[in-house]
């Protein structure tokens, strides 16, 4: 199964957004606002309180 490319949920086959960039890297998006943030906003997942796995560091608590 494929994980959504900012916030991590993990995607059921059939659902969610691919995006294929210029250069063949594909990306999975989960939902129109894990795609807007990452594509048109170029904002990191680590800045977001509502991502709670990808991107986040554990170390630090």
């Amino acid at each position: 199964m494929a994980k959504c490319g900012f916030c991590g949920n993990e995607l059921m086959p059939g659902t969610g957004l691919i995006f294929v960039y210029k250069t063949g890297k594909i990306t999975h998006f989960c939902s129109r606002k894990c795609e807007k943030h990452t594509l048109f906003l170029k904002r990191k997942p680590q800045n977001m309180k509502w991502v709670t796995s990808a991107g986040k560091d554990k170390s630090k608590k």
